[in-house]
């Protein structure tokens, strides 16, 4: 019996769909949360001594095991078992350093890998499961999506491979693929699903705009953090948050229900792995996840809770637009107002009450992200910028009048 331990999103069950292609009836696939897999494996371990389990082949993928598990599986191998670990997260690297484990972040021409694509190579490397253009193609789309590549290839595919997987239940899912791989010469969505997705795309576009209402911004130890409540599409609104307010490191999706807490950041120079692992948890450098642990429901939950949320910059404007030379207005709920003005060295200052606050910078965006930072402060709208400039003009002529 071939037993895989994997993750339950698009990856994970990526890997069941591949196993049980290769190896039918004999493949017993378990799908598990990341705090689930170390029960499952530890009951694996339990039964270890009896014959048939002995025979079996242990596969986990997409998943990492704790220090304990570890042990008993390079003992288990040791003792003439078969076990493979693969995955693909930062968090897991010092698993490579077992004969059993296999961990790669990277493809030699600098491509993510994903676990579907490294257990596929596996697969077809040990003479498992024979290469196909239309399973090549799906573990391309999954790889794509896992990595967030199909952004910046603009693969809308594999995003839509990821909606399609959360419309229904992961054995549904897994049925569907599994027949349409071996039907076809080549990947796709057929007619109905194309529908379905099109209108998962608007039920999501509405399910972002209302939770950009709800965002709420803060400094957590070094970094500035954007914090939502939301059940659902953690990818796509993380990615949303983050492209919206850039000044912000990181953005952390809470599920209080079930004590989980997710990280996205559109940075290259903010690992959320590193932060979820401050929590117990991990992941890719971009997207990782953890336990809502008690302090990190103090920190996420409980201190943030009296913060309004942030509202978003003014939109349509004709005048107060970002950039401008002659002036970009910011204000925030304490009433308080910045202007980010042009200098003629090209250096862009802030002031406020019209005095200049700190130094300058060398692009209006580095200014910009200096006030959203550090006073919550967001585009005026055109009639309190007008309001702004008529107000500083009345004050230059009142005190020119007493000079």
């Amino acid at each position: 019996m071939y037993r895989l331990y994997t993750h339950n999103d698009l990856d994970g069950v990526g890997c069941g769909i591949l196993a049980k292609l290769a190896f039918g009836t004999d493949a017993d696939v378990r799908y598990n949360s990341v705090a689930g897999l170390d029960h499952q494996v530890g009951r694996f371990f339990e039964r270890a001594n009896d014959k048939a389990v002995k025979e079996d082949f242990l596969f986990i993928t997409d998943l990492t095991v704790n220090n304990e598990n570890a042990d008993r599986m390079n003992e288990f191998v040791k003792l003439g078992g078969r076990a493979k670990l693969i995955d693909h997260h930062k968090t897991a690297l010092h698993l490579d350093d077992y004969s059993w484990g296999y961990i790669r972040i990277n493809y030699d021409d600098g491509r993510l890998t994903c676990a579907t694509s490294l257990f596929y190579d596996y697969l077809v490397k040990n003479s498992f499961i024979e290469r196909s253009d239309s399973l090549s193609e799906f573990v391309e789309l999954v790889r794509q999506y896992d990595t967030w590549e199909w952004e910046q290839n603009d693969n809308i595919r594999a995003k839509q491979l990821n909606d399609l997987f959360f419309m229904g239940s992961i054995e549904e899912f897994e049925e569907r693929m599994t027949g349409r791989i071996k039907e076809n010469i080549h990947f796709q969505f057929d007619e109905f699903e194309q529908k379905l997705l099109a209108l998962e795309e608007d039920k999501i576009d509405r399910y972002i705009r209302r939770k950009r209402r709800e965002l709420v911004q803060t400094f957590i130890g070094e970094y500035c953090a954007g914090i939502v409540h939301a059940e659902s599409y953690h990818s796509e609104l993380g990615n949303e948050l983050g492209k919206d307010n850039p000044h912000l490191d990181y953005i952390a999706i809470l599920l209080v229900g079930s004590k989980k807490i997710s990280f996205r950041t559109i940075h290259d120079n903010v690992d959320v792995s590193a932060i979820a692992g401050q929590f117990g948890g991990g992941g890719h450098a971009k997207a990782a996840g953890c336990s809502m642990t008690a302090e990190a429901y103090e920190l996420f939950v409980q201190r943030v809770f009296p913060i309004e949320p942030m509202r978003p910059d003014a939109m349509k404007n004709i005048y107060n637009n970002k950039g401008s030379v002659h002036g970009v207005l910011y204000e925030n709920r304490d009433q308080e107002r910045w202007m980010i003005l042009a200098d003629l060295d090209n250096l862009w200052r802030i002031e406020h009450n019209q005095q200049q606050i700190g130094d300058s910078f060398s692009t209006f965006e580095e200014a910009e992200r200096f006030i959203k930072r550090h006073f919550s402060a967001w585009l005026s709208r055109d009639e309190a910028y007008v309001d702004y400039l008529r107000e500083a003009l009345y004050s230059s002529k009142l005190g020119s009048e007493f000079q």
